[in-house]
């Protein structure tokens, strides 16, 4: 089930579906390898929520909550659950500009 990156807890595991920002910010996240297909692992979640680092990609990204609600996964692991975050999907080109696409 789709959810926004600020409904997941620490120690989630999750796959970028889509990424609705506009503008700048869309661009600034794009250029960060936030782009579908891409696996997170939540970190750390500030305790008001805001900011939240993930790992993705090999490095951790903090990002701040109005960002991750842009930021749309689907659920595919949780802290304890000995699955490794596994590898991105296939990348398919959908239009969506940035991350190689």
């Amino acid at each position: 089930m789709e959810t926004a990156l600020t409904n997941l807890k620490k120690g989630d595991k999750a796959e970028i579906v889509r990424v609705s920002a506009v503008g700048e910010i869309r661009r600034r996240l794009l250029d960060m390898g936030v782009c579908r297909g891409t696996h997170i692992k939540i970190l750390r979640v500030a305790p008001l929520g805001d900011p939240i680092e993930i790992f993705l990609k090999g490095f951790n990204l903090s990002l701040r909550k109005e960002e991750a609600a842009n930021i749309y996964v689907i659920r595919i692991g949780e802290l304890g659950d000995g699955k490794p975050m596994g590898l991105p999907g296939r990348r398919q080109s959908d239009g969506q500009e940035g991350c190689g696409a």
